[in-house]
Order: C-alpha cells, then sequence, then structure tokens
C-alpha cells in the first residue's frame, strides 16, 4: 500500500510513517521545510516537498496519482494564530480532498480533534475556537464528497509510549488523552478496513486493543 500523508514530518506523522515502513508499506510524507527530509528518511518514508498553503489542487494530485490511500494530518501547530488554523486546519484538508478527487484515490483518513463539530464554547481561547472551528468545517467538507474518508478525533495528545489500548467509537466518547503513537496505531489499522469508511469516531486511551476497537467500528 502506498501511502501520502500530509503534514509529514508531524508527531503523528513520523509515527504513522514507521509503522507503515515496519510492515512493508510504502509511505510519503508531504513536508513544507526541506530541512525535515532527513528526518522523514528516518522514519523509512519517502520525502516530498509541498507546501499546503501555496500549491494547486492540481499540483497535488500530480503526487498522489500512484497512491492507494491519503491520510491528513497536517496542522498549523503551536504558536500559530487563528488565520494559519484556518489556512493549514481547514484549507489544506480541502485542498488535499480535491487533490485525491482529481487522482481517483478514493481512502481518505482525516486526523481531526475532539470538540470538533460542535461550535467553540464561549469564552474559548481565540486560537482554540479558530481551530475548532477549522476543524469542523474541514470535517463538513470531506462528508459532502464521495470518498471513503474516516474522520478520527482524539482526544488531548501526548508522548507518552504506546499502550495499544484504546477506546473508539461515534461521538460522544468522554474527554481524555491518547498516546501520539496509539494514534499513529489506530489510522494504520484503519487503513486496512474498508468497513470504517464514512464514519467519524472519537479516540482516547482505554481497554480495547487497537485492533479489535478498529474491527468494532468497521
Amino acid at each position: 500500500m502506498r501511502v501520502v500523508i500530509a503534514g509529514g514530518h508531524g508527531k503523528i506523522a513520523l509515527l504513522l510513517e514507521r509503522l507503515l515502513a515496519e510492515r512493508g508499506d510504502q509511505a510519503v510524507g508531504l513536508i513544507r521545510n526541506p530541512a525535515h527530509i532527513a528526518d522523514v528518511h528516518r522514519a523509512g518514508a519517502e520525502a516530498v516537498v509541498c507546501d499546503l498553503e501555496a500549491a494547486s489542487a492540481e499540483e497535488v494530485a500530480v503526487l498522489l496519482s500512484r497512491a492507494d490511500a491519503v491520510v491528513f494530518a497536517a496542522g498549523a501547530g503551536p504558536g500559530s494564530g487563528a488565520p494559519r488554523k484556518d489556512s493549514v486546519d481547514r484549507a489544506a484538508s480541502v485542498l488535499l480532498a480535491d487533490a485525491a478527487e482529481r487522482a481517483g484515490v478514493r481512502r481518505f483518513v482525516q486526523v481531526s480533534s475532539m470538540g470538533a463539530g460542535q461550535p467553540p464554547r464561549p469564552g474559548s481561547d481565540e486560537v482554540w475556537a479558530a481551530y475548532i472551528t477549522a476543524k469542523t468545517a474541514a470535517e463538513a467538507d470531506l462528508r459532502g464528497r464521495d470518498l471513503d474518508w474516516t474522520i478520527l478525533r482524539p482526544g488531548g495528545l501526548t508522548d507518552a509510549p504506546a499502550t495499544g489500548r484504546v477506546r473508539l467509537a461515534p461521538p460522544p466518547v468522554p474527554a481524555g488523552t491518547v498516546p501520539r503513537a496509539d494514534v499513529a496505531a489506530v489510522i494504520a489499522a484503519l487503513l486496512d478496513n474498508p468497513g470504517s469508511r464514512r464514519q467519524t469516531l472519537e479516540l482516547v486511551g482505554g481497554e480495547s486493543p487497537v485492533a479489535a476497537a478498529v474491527r468494532s467500528n468497521s
């Protein structure tokens, strides 16, 4: 399986690239900064420089032409302001979905966030509100497309080691945290389970082994 990952230098993406490479799949990380090429290569993936805030859908479609699946794991990241939450967390996802349609790549896993799907809570920080608004809009755009999409909403992300056990279910799932390594493992399992298509799933730490949790939602 050839999987193209937007946000290819992100923490979840690097973990996912390593998992895919270890099991014999071909991961391709789309990155904005050429200085990150070596890190993506060390994860076992091919690195392709592509700025999703500047590229056209046609240009990105060329990069997806041989892909079997696409993962949107990009994000503006900490320290970015409200405008970049929209240009990356929403607009870049829309661009990638446009490109997937043009390239004929049906499988699309979008990494969103718990809290998306409803308006930001009154009094929320401006940047957090922009982030949730962007994620909500990106989800809505994807649901309107004829793609085999799965939307994954992790809870609070940690850098703790993988536990291999999660709680994965349609919303609402009680708030909680989840290691990024477990998020990457869930994405890899979702890619193997087409029965999870057209579902929105929330993810936190739990008791179910990853494979079983994904199968139960497929």
